[in-house]
């Protein structure tokens, strides 16, 4: 645990003594912010609940997830292999594992501080009235579920490319398939169904509406460990290229 501990640390000082922590951390909650001030003026002409607000909010920022989580993964493998740091990682006293899970608790800890900085809306959003407890805790933890998901897939990607760009674009592109495949299941059937299942944002919609699911929790973890542990495979299996 020390190892993972170890890594982690220094994957959090890479990404806050370069500008990437500081403006994913400011773009996401400008651009979360902004949402959340166009749903309140909705729902005070609407005459619409605070749950209303925090429902689509939720629903929103996965979306924006998915276009920051590619920035946070592309260089944690594939600028370690571009100039050719990734050998002296691989060598040193600790495991593949350790690597890969030190890495990706350090993406997961920036997501964290990234979602820290939107539980002012929670708060502003009671004037309107009262706000389930439970709606905020099935979203924020579907929130953290899926962008778990997304960082352990960027990941992998990462671990396969030695290019940042296109590490970043190749798990952007997959992330808006698994995205939008749940559109393609409107015709019922056993191929349609499978599609659906894989869907990333079939699983989540009943978490923005304050719905937690034991099918939808698996299908996020599942999802992450499968990522980590073929990230770990790539990462073992470089060692004989």
């Amino acid at each position: 645990m020390r190892n993972v501990l170890a890594v982690c640390t220094k994957e959090l000082y890479t990404y806050f003594v370069s500008p990437i922590a500081y403006f994913v951390c400011f773009v996401f909650t400008a651009i979360s912010g902004f949402l959340f001030s166009l749903l309140i003026i909705t729902a005070s002409n609407r005459g619409s609940t605070g749950g209303f607000v925090m429902e689509t909010l939720f629903g929103n920022m996965a979306i924006i997830l998915i276009f920051f989580t590619p920035v946070l993964t592309m260089r944690l493998f594939a600028e370690e292999r571009k100039s050719g740091t990734i050998e002296l990682l691989l060598t040193s006293p600790i495991t593949d594992g350790q690597v890969v899970l030190g890495k990706f608790f350090a993406s997961c800890t920036l997501v964290l501080i990234m979602l820290s900085l939107t539980l002012l809306f929670p708060l502003l959003t009671q004037r309107f009235g009262y706000l389930d407890k439970g709606l905020l805790l099935s979203g924020y933890l579907g929130i953290i579920l899926i962008g778990s998901s997304l960082l352990a897939l960027g990941m992998l990607m990462s671990s396969m490319c030695k290019n940042q760009l296109v590490a970043a674009l190749t798990s952007f592109g997959i992330l808006i398939t698994l995205w939008m495949i749940g559109s393609l299941s409107t015709r019922g059937g056993p191929i349609t169904q499978f599609l659906s299942y894989l869907s990333l944002r079939e699983h989540y919609h009943d978490f923005a509406r304050g719905v937690i699911l034991l099918k939808d929790v698996v299908y996020y973890l599942s999802f992450t460990g499968v990522c980590l542990f073929a990230t770990f495979k790539s990462i073992e299996s470089s060692k004989w290229r």
